[in-house]
């Protein structure tokens, strides 16, 4: 795979039972660059440790005054240098190929993922976590794979130096063969601890890092609150704590670059003050002397790659383990789910079995819970996307479960918007560029979602002076508009998509109420024949809905028409009213105990559901 490729074709089915599985499977994905690198980088190695060889003759051939074999040596260490020039040429290009294409998969994988669970995702994972994952943690896994490869180079590198010297000069090559693994490993134990104090030093980084992204998201609000300079002081302490605890980390990193600074010392010490005895003895030659103390020296090089590898798997290893934590997640499956059905979109009647909740095809249902989370997370079930602890059987559609259906025929056929919509950078074209179904054209989703004002104003930021307001652009996040204006204009993008089911929660919740009456009332006719469900509160678009269900404890306690329910149920007319318990007792004592015709159908609904 090269650079020019990308992106992959299909990056693949990552194992992500744990964060050593990812970073092997990742290395196994890699298998023919890995490969590559490694073949260079003992090109490399070889002529790095030809080096020594050529040194060693040319001296000895000055000593015995040969001509001939100096200039033979002289040519083996230019051919050495050209071995080295080229193998680090390209070893240094097939490892940051290795690198870029790894983070690139890393990054495809979180961007198939993030498209599967929709805005469920920032539900089971902080998003400040699934930045840092996107951003740093990407960077660090590829960091590994490139290191792998040239660390596995160095190691065999090492062996067949050491095997050589013990056959060339078994006095000091035993020397040599004996202390290079002492080298390698002498640095292991600390390695737990360093391991640790990353560990530490990334977590504290992930904690800045969300606190920041928490912070910018929503710095209009606290700027209108006054709580900029408390939450502006807050991550300054929660970033001087990420800085103690990288001080703490390098700390233990400048220790074992100490000691592997210090033991090759010693050992090169070693080996000159024993190979001179044995050319005083006469067991050995001047040149053979030189061969061994060059190769000790440029060992010193291929031992480097054990620290960089350490440091490297002990920083990709917490990356590698949040990578995974959010590769692994999936949409709810049950046990009871039949799976297999092809792409047809289902029609009908949508049916949640966990809280009895009906929304009959072609009708504006307003659902009304007491608890807003609750609310969030029902909207979330009601468009397949229900946190991994609820196990509860899967939502119908047309009396077939969300779940059986492949993921694109899911979307098609019931589309949720949030209560915090997002709103990408572009233009309102763009913005608008949507799949759809063609029925509805952006100027009636404008009308309906009530954007004129938005609209104007979209004209007076226009910087291109075309006063076409689908030209303007608009910042990322939609930041330069209101909360109301983006709402309504998040609204008009979920009514271009005209989906067979559409499931707004809280669509209003930033608007006045003059306006909340006029969107009510147009959605209410733009979605005629289709099926809607509005998670609400508020009387103005309550009056407005078909039918009206409230959720109770998790379950459905009443349904009819918002008058009959404000009219005949308490617990109904508290949450919309907000009524107090004491005024909740004066009403219920000035009503007649009768059964209503709003309270025996829900009554009739509730049986038939149970």
């Amino acid at each position: 795979m090269q650079i020019r490729d990308l992106p992959y074709p299909d990056p693949g089915i990552p194992d992500a039972r744990s964060g050593p599985r990812f970073l092997l499977w990742l290395g196994r994905s890699q298998l023919g660059g890995q490969i590559k690198a490694v073949c260079w980088g003992l090109l490399h190695f070889a002529g790095i440790a030809g080096l020594s060889v050529g040194a060693g003759l040319a001296v000895q051939a000055v000593i015995d005054r040969s001509g001939g074999r100096l200039a033979f040596a002289g040519g083996f260490i230019a051919l050495c240098g050209a071995a080295i020039s080229i193998g680090d040429t390209m070893l240094h290009r097939t490892a940051v190929t290795n690198w870029i294409t790894a983070a690139a998969r890393v990054q495809q994988l979180l961007a198939r993922k993030t498209a599967q669970l929709g805005a469920a995702l920032t539900r089971r994972v902080a998003a400040g976590e699934v930045v840092a994952v996107s951003t740093g943690d990407v960077e660090k896994i590829g960091w590994f794979v490139e290191a792998l490869s040239r660390f596995l180079a160095a190691v065999i590198a090492i062996v067949l130096i050491c095997i050589g010297l013990v056959l060339y000069l078994p006095e000091l090559g035993t020397l040599v063969a004996v202390g290079v693994p002492v080298l390698a490993v002498a640095v292991l134990p600390l390695l737990p601890r360093a391991a640790q104090r990353a560990d530490v030093q990334r977590e504290k980084a992930g904690k800045a890092t969300e606190l920041a992204s928490d912070t910018v998201a929503g710095l209009r609000v606290l700027r209108g609150i006054g709580g900029e300079e408390l939450f502006l002081g807050r991550y300054r302490a929660a970033s001087q704590e990420v800085r103690k605890a990288a001080v703490r980390s390098a700390r233990m990193w400048s220790l074992i670059s100490a000691i592997q600074v210090l033991l090759p010392g010693i050992m090169l010490i070693s080996v000159i003050w024993y190979g001179a005895r044995l050319v005083l003895d006469g067991r050995i030659d001047v040149g053979g002397l030189v061969t061994v103390y060059s190769a000790v020296t440029l060992l010193l090089f291929p031992l480097r790659h054990f620290e960089e590898i350490a440091m490297a798997y002990s920083f990709s290893r917490p990356s590698a383990k949040r990578a995974a934590r959010v590769l692994s997640l999936e949409r709810t499956a049950f046990e009871d789910e039949r799976g297999g059905l092809d792409d047809a979109r289902p029609t009908g009647e949508l049916y949640d079995p966990a809280t009895g909740l009906r929304a009959p095809s072609g009708l504006l249902t307003a659902v009304v819970c007491g608890d807003p989370d609750a609310a969030g997370r029902l909207a979330e079930r009601l468009g397949g996307h229900a946190a991994d602890e609820e196990k509860s059987a899967s939502v119908l559609l047309g009396g077939v479960a969300l779940d059986d259906l492949p993921l694109d025929a899911a979307r098609a056929s019931v589309l949720v918007q949030d209560k915090d919509p997002v709103l990408l950078s572009g233009t309102l074209t763009e913005l608008l560029d949507i799949p759809a179904s063609g029925a509805v054209d952006p100027e009636k989703a404008l009308a309906a979602a009530q954007c004129g004002d938005v609209l104007d104003a979209l004209i007076q930021a226009s910087v291109d002076g075309s006063g076409d307001p689908m030209r303007s652009r608009i910042t990322e996040r939609g930041r330069s508009l209101s909360g109301g204006q983006r709402q309504r204009l998040a609204l008009a993008r979920s009514l271009v998509t005209d989906p067979e089911v559409l499931v707004l929660d809280e669509p209003t919740s930033a608007v006045d109420s003059h306006t909340e009456a006029r969107i009510a009332q147009s959605v209410k006719e733009l979605r005629a024949g289709r099926t809607t469900v509005v998670f609400a509160s508020s009387p103005l678009l309550l009056d407005h809905a078909d039918r009206v269900v409230f959720i109770h404890e998790g379950q459905v306690s009443a349904v009819g028409l918002h008058r009959e329910l404000v009219r005949d149920d308490p617990g109904y007319r508290a949450v919309v009213t907000r009524e107090t318990e004491d005024e909740q007792s004066e009403t219920a004592a000035g009503q007649r105990q009768i059964m209503t015709p709003a309270s025996a159908r829900a009554r009739e609904e509730i049986e038939e559901s149970a």
